[in-house]
């Protein structure tokens, strides 16, 4: 998960500079570029492309790409520290979603350090004091799409192979975004082709590895260790766009490292 978070991380500063061109477009070319990896790995591999859990896999690419291009599309509307905060409410709502659909058990202590670690979130980046109302309800409804996909992949399980789940998500929302940008395609100029293929290369990492997370852990101990992305992404800012940050920032980190390290040291022992 960790390597997933710092992968995803370096996507959404890709994204953000993608954002002269139409946001079903950024899907298309985020899905076509890692579609140039998973085809000619499952290829290699003799692995079934249609997987065992078909209903599971197509629900997941349909609901992952309503979750991408909520995501994306809030990324013009808001600041991308504002984005990412928002969107980390996901963790919470996969918990909650966890108990009712999974019935897995979620105790009082870990309700607190989900808490503790969203504070930590909510201050390091916050929430912009102008905030737009529309990219608000964007990420707040991709923040929703995105639990529900943490509890499709725990449902698939290890019945598919991490890669034809990516596949799956990967070929809908082609598919999907390339249809909805058909109106709106902006040819890509120069650098412009590598930048939008590099959402791909980031996007693939970032969901192999979140999917293997997902696949071998309870949804409500590994989730919350998206907030990482969180910080990788601030980390980045502070290198790439010379973002500077302030001690309220510095705290911002050590409750979200506190909180993450509470629930799995606190669940480890508990057991």
């Amino acid at each position: 998960m960790t390597i997933s978070a710092l992968a995803f991380a370096l996507l959404n500063v890709l994204v953000k500079q993608s954002g002269n061109f139409n946001v079903n477009q950024v899907v298309f070319f985020r899905s076509i570029g890692t579609l140039f990896f998973t085809i000619p790995y499952l290829i290699k591999n003799k692995i079934n492309f249609l997987g065992n859990k078909k209903q599971l896999l197509i629900a997941r690419g349909v609901v992952g790409c309503i979750a991408m291009t909520l995501f994306f599309m809030s990324l013009n509307h808001l600041s991308m520290g504002s984005a990412v905060s928002i969107r980390y409410i996901s963790p919470i709502f996969a918990a909650f979603f966890a108990v009712f659909l999974l019935k897995e058990h979620i105790k009082y202590f870990q309700w607190f350090c989900f808490l503790l670690a969203f504070m930590g979130v909510v201050i390091l980046k916050g929430f912009d004091s102008n905030i737009d109302t529309i990219g608000l309800v964007y990420a707040l409804l991709s923040a929703v799409f995105t639990g529900l996909v943490y509890i499709i992949i725990r449902k698939i399980g290890n019945s598919d192979h991490p890669i034809v789940i990516v596949n799956y998500f990967m070929i809908i929302s082609a598919i999907i975004g390339g249809v909805l940008s058909i109106k709106h395609w902006t040819n890509p100029q120069g650098l412009e082709w590598l930048l939008l293929l590099s959402l791909g290369i980031f996007g693939y990492f970032g969901q192999v590895y979140m999917t293997k997370a997902l696949q071998t852990t309870e949804v409500n101990q590994v989730a919350p260790l998206k907030y990482i992305e969180v910080v990788f992404t601030m980390l980045i800012g502070a290198i790439w766009f010379k973002e500077i940050y302030t001690l309220i920032s510095l705290l911002g980190i050590i409750l979200i490292i506190v909180g993450l390290t509470l629930n799995i040291v606190l669940k480890t022992k508990l057991k």
